[in-house]
């Protein structure tokens, strides 16, 4: 009994149980990391299927591979009688925790200290996400303070552009006026001093040598100024819309015309660019077959900016953002979205705005890098600004004109009659060339910007109905 006494001794000196099955070690390994020793089954269970476990005891972090047998243990262990081990154990009995935490290891497949660790490791990822939370909840917030900040400021350079313009437009029909005055000043000074002259004199030379010059004078210097005001205002709007086309076309929100949406540089007298004519406003014998039609962007050359509802082209200074598409253009020329093959139609294009252009029809399968007019199933009438004349073009074959620029080009396609004609729009309708169209196939209107290096557009214009 006295041994079975210093057994117990010894067991609370040196720990001889394992704190995993609370039994006398068997086999006993030892982590190399902190030194704590357990039965080779109990620990090879406690971390089985995970590379890497915590130590049960002090939650050191070790691998399975770097568990060594205890020798030592294992000897003193040799040495103690095995009657005096089988009392001890019996003793120890009292209830069979050791076996039901061996037991629960072998039944669940996992001991006390892997369930702490699935605890620790679930309040440590609630540790992570609310912090997580804590700070999108503190971006969300500086993302609302930067935006009103941002809003403020676009609100206010916007201010001082609005208040700029109309200082300008002030300004500029204050200048409008007062030469207005001075003119109509001169013109009665003028009616003043001829009706003195004819008051004082019948000398018919005298008479001839004031009579109507100087009102033709000053009306012509008035005519002058107000055109120099007109085409410089013009051009600063022309300016301005190319800087924000090229610059910020991709960046800026599309404005939303409204529903009853026309194309304004046509169907009023506003301008669009530096020239002066305004457009004609006669109704068209063509209304009837008037359609609706409208620039295709993905048959659009890269260099070439779409806008008002894909109504107007222009050249831009830099490639634009165009989704990829196997039919774009290789040269700058464009398609419209609608084909017809069949009936008759009729659509308008405002070609002042570009130096160098043409406008036709041609069938939906042209290539990439066909130039308008130079296939066999392509006709245009075309207008270059180097050599100043109109042409008209099939099958790479050109047919000289002997026309003035037109400001606008009508096009008026009978495919009942196989024809394509072509018609400058003044204040009448000019026919310019008609052509004999031999092909079934649907034809598209089509057009070609002569050069990339400069600012020209055209504009798909409404004809006014009769």
């Amino acid at each position: 009994m006295a041994a079975v006494i210093d057994l117990e001794r010894l067991q609370r000196v040196l720990e001889l149980q394992c704190s995993c099955c609370l039994q006398l070690f068997e086999e006993p390994v030892r982590l190399t990391d902190c030194g704590h020793s357990f039965c080779r089954d109990c620990i090879l269970r406690h971390c089985s299927g995970r590379p890497r476990a915590l130590c049960p005891l002090c939650r050191r972090p070790f691998e399975s591979q770097h568990l060594r047998p205890n020798r030592e243990l294992a000897a003193l262990l040799s040495l103690i009688p095995r009657e005096l081990l089988e009392n001890l154990e019996t003793q120890d009995e009292p209830e069979p925790c050791g076996a039901a935490a061996c037991s629960d290891l072998s039944s669940a497949g996992r001991g006390p200290g892997e369930k702490e660790e699935e605890i620790w490791e679930s309040s440590k990822e609630q540790e992570i996400t609310a912090e997580t939370i804590h700070l999108l909840r503190k971006d969300l917030n500086k993302t609302k303070e930067y935006t009103s900040q941002f809003k403020s400021q676009i609100t206010k350079y916007f201010c001082c552009m609005k208040e700029y313009v109309e200082r300008q437009e002030r300004n500029t029909l204050m200048f409008i006026e007062q030469e207005q005055k001075a003119a109509q000043q001169k013109i009665e000074e003028t009616i003043h001093q001829l009706t003195d002259i004819k008051a004082q004199t019948s000398d018919l030379s005298e008479r001839q040598k004031y009579e109507g010059s100087p009102s033709t004078i000053n009306k012509i210097t008035l005519d002058e100024k107000l055109n120099v005001v007109k085409s410089a205002v013009e051009d600063l709007k022309r300016k301005l819309e190319i800087l924000l086309l090229e610059n910020y076309a991709q960046q800026l929100p599309p404005v939303q015309p409204p529903d009853s949406y026309q194309e304004p540089s046509v169907c009023s007298s506003s301008p669009e660019s530096a020239a002066a004519r305004p457009e004609p406003s006669f109704s068209s014998q063509f209304s009837q077959w008037a359609e609706d039609v409208t620039f295709d962007p993905t048959r659009v050359h890269e260099r070439l900016a779409l806008t008002a509802q894909n109504r107007r082209v222009v050249v831009s200074s830099h490639p634009t953002t165009y989704q990829p598409s196997p039919k774009r253009f290789c040269i700058s020329q464009v398609m419209c979205s609608q084909g017809f093959c069949a009936g008759s139609h009729y659509w308008e294009v405002i070609t002042k705005d570009s130096d160098g252009w043409a406008v036709g029809v041609a069938h939906e399968m042209i290539g990439k890098r066909e130039k308008l007019g130079r296939t066999e199933n392509s006709w245009c009438v075309e207008w270059l600004g180097p050599k100043k004349q109109l042409s008209a073009w099939h099958k790479d074959q050109e047919t000289l004109l002997h026309k003035d620029k037109p400001l606008k080009v009508g096009v008026f396609l009978e495919l009942q009659k196989k024809t394509v004609s072509f018609y400058s729009i003044t204040d009448k309708e000019m026919l310019l060339h008609t052509f004999e169209i031999s092909t079934s196939n649907p034809l598209y209107p089509a057009f070609w910007l002569y050069t990339l290096e400069r600012n020209g557009s055209l504009t798909i214009s409404q004809p006014n109905r009769r």
